[in-house]
Parts: C-alpha cells; sequence; structure tokens
C-alpha cells in the first residue's frame, strides 16, 4: 500500500510554510520523481501520477507553490507570489525542497518533472543547478516570444505600481487565457484547453484552488520572468550537457502553440550540444497530458525513459 505523508518546508520568501507531499512505494526506492505543478494547480491534482509511479517503487514528492493550494495560509491571497523577485523564490524554493529529500534519501537517483508554469521553473532550475540531478522531464511548455514577455512585465510592473501587486486584473488574465482558448473548436467552457476530458475540465473549473482564482499581476510578472530567463542564452549555456531531459506535449496544446515551442525547445537543446534530449508528441491531447486519455501510455513512457536514465546512470 503506497503510504503518504504531508509535511511542509520553508520558503525562500522568509515567511511562508509551503505545504508539500510525498508518495512513499511500499519498497525503498528506486529514484525520486519532484513534480513542480502548474500555474492555478497543486500538488494534489498529481494524486493519479504519483500513486502510479509510487506503485513501480519511486519516492514522488512536489510541493504547492507560494500563493498556491495549501501553501497559502487563512486569509491569504491565491495567486499572489511574493514581494521581491518571486522568480528566483520559487526556483530557490524547489531546490530547497529537493535537498530535504535527498538528505533524507542520500545518494537515490533524484528526477524532476515539470509541468506548465513548473516547466518554467524546472528550465530555470536547470540552469542554475542541473548538475545535482538525474533527469528532467519538461512537460506542457512554451517559448512566449520577446515581445509578449517585454510587454507582460511592463503591464505588470505598471498596474502594480498603479493598484498595488495584490491586484487582479481581468485585462492581463485575458491576455493570456483569450490565446490559449482561441485553438479550441467548439469549447463548453474557459478552460476546455487544459485537457480533453470534460469531468477533468469541470472539476478544475469548479475548483478553489484551481479555475476557481485568477492571477494577481504579482504572479503573472513572475511567470513573465520566468519565461525571459528561461530563453536566455548566454544563461542556457550552463546546462550540463549531458543531463537526460525528456520533452514532452500535446500536439492540441495551446501553451505549446501546438507542439512548435517544445519542438523549439528540443532542437534549442540539440544546438547547445546536449546529448541526451528526447522528444515526443501526443498526437490530439491538449495540456494536461497526465489528465488525457492517454495518460496510461503517457505514465508508461515516462516510466521507460525513466528506467532507461537509471541503467545508464549505472
Amino acid at each position: 500500500m503506497i503510504k503518504k505523508e504531508e509535511f511542509t518546508i520553508d520558503s525562500r520568501d522568509g515567511k511562508t510554510a509551503l505545504h508539500a507531499v510525498k508518495w512513499l512505494p511500499e519498497t525503498e526506492p528506486v529514484c525520486i520523481l519532484q513534480i513542480i505543478h502548474g500555474m492555478n494547480d497543486y500538488i494534489q491534482r498529481y494524486e493519479e501520477m504519483a500513486q502510479y509511479f509510487a506503485g513501480k517503487g519511486i519516492l514522488v514528492v512536489g510541493d504547492d507553490h507560494l500563493g498556491h493550494g495549501s501553501s497559502v495560509s487563512k486569509g491569504g491571497q491565491y495567486g499572489y507570489i511574493c514581494e521581491t523577485d518571486g522568480a528566483t523564490v520559487m526556483v530557490r524554493d524547489e531546490h530547497r525542497l529537493k535537498k530535504t529529500i535527498q538528505q533524507q534519501y542520500p545518494g537515490v537517483p533524484y528526477l524532476i518533472f515539470g509541468h506548465s508554469m513548473g516547466s518554467f521553473i524546472l528550465r530555470n532550475y536547470l540552469i542554475r543547478y542541473g548538475s545535482g540531478i538525474d533527469g528532467a522531464i519538461i512537460c506542457g511548455t512554451g517559448n512566449p516570444a520577446k515581445w509578449q514577455l517585454v510587454a507582460g512585465k511592463f503591464v505588470t510592473t505598471l498596474l502594480g505600481k498603479l493598484r498595488g501587486d495584490h491586484y487582479v486584473s481581468g485585462f492581463v488574465a485575458n491576455m493570456t487565457s483569450k490565446a490559449y482558448m482561441k485553438v479550441i473548436e467548439n469549447p463548453r467552457t474557459c478552460h476546455d484547453w487544459i485537457c480533453s476530458d470534460p469531468k477533468v475540465v469541470d472539476a478544475y473549473a469548479k475548483d478553489p484552488q484551481g479555475g476557481g482564482f485568477t492571477f494577481s499581476v504579482n504572479a503573472y510578472h513572475v511567470l513573465y520572468e520566468l519565461a525571459d530567463r528561461m530563453q536566455n542564452k548566454k544563461e542556457l549555456a550552463k546546462m550540463p550537457k549531458k543531463l537526460p531531459v525528456l520533452i514532452v506535449s500535446g500536439t492540441e496544446d495551446p501553451v505549446g502553440e501546438r507542439g512548435k515551442a517544445p519542438q523549439k525547445l528540443y532542437d534549442d537543446f540539440l544546438n547547445l550540444d546536449m546529448t541526451k534530449v528526447t522528444f515526443k508528441l501526443y498526437n490530439g491531447c491538449r495540456h494536461e497530458l497526465y489528465n488525457e486519455p492517454v495518460k496510461e501510455t503517457f505514465f508508461l513512457d515516462l516510466e521507460n525513459w525513466i528506467s532507461l536514465v537509471l541503467v545508464q546512470r549505472g
């Protein structure tokens, strides 16, 4: 039976206790898989995925980011990150979680899975701390254009000064969501882009910790900053060249521009002389591959890739 443990770690914001969860396999773990969730998301939405991998002997762990899930204290604001340099804080929070778990399981191979905004955090993580892990899975990622990021940061900075960092702007939110919805034919809801399974979409829309809140201008600024930094060519050159990386996305994922963005990332990584990069698209799938009808195939593909990484690691 899979044992589930909840715990907290101190955020690098200096004041928040981040909620985290471990899914423990019945035996000693063959490796550790840390999940970095996306925006308007939280770690317990990955329950089925975590149970699957824990059942394969893998310890799964993840936290709720600042402004997300159970890391928001009573009376706190969902969708607000922190006062100063949230992009750096979020990356360092994931590193703190990784170090915490590694101290408990020294020598056990360590891999990180990042989805959506979590993939942005992971891509920044690889630049800064990539030499300390054994593999990375980049899921549901995008490559926003430079002009979009410049415009986004300008607008969120301006609104932050005029209305405060906690301000929730429908205009800024629509800049993102409308673009995603354009590729969905005959949508039922404004969240249809996340998944083709209507049950998942409906549950997400009703979830106060999921689709039930909107990012503040502070959080959107952090998102744009993460996206900007992860595409800095000078910084990208710092990634370890032999790190195994798997890039996965759906052909109908608007965040990935229907496969164009992850394809570009794959090409960019090859041009950086990274030697162990793999890329796979899932036909007909939208943003959350772990919730799509092909999820069992998706989990098996990840399991096989992880097994190969462990074999090659020795």
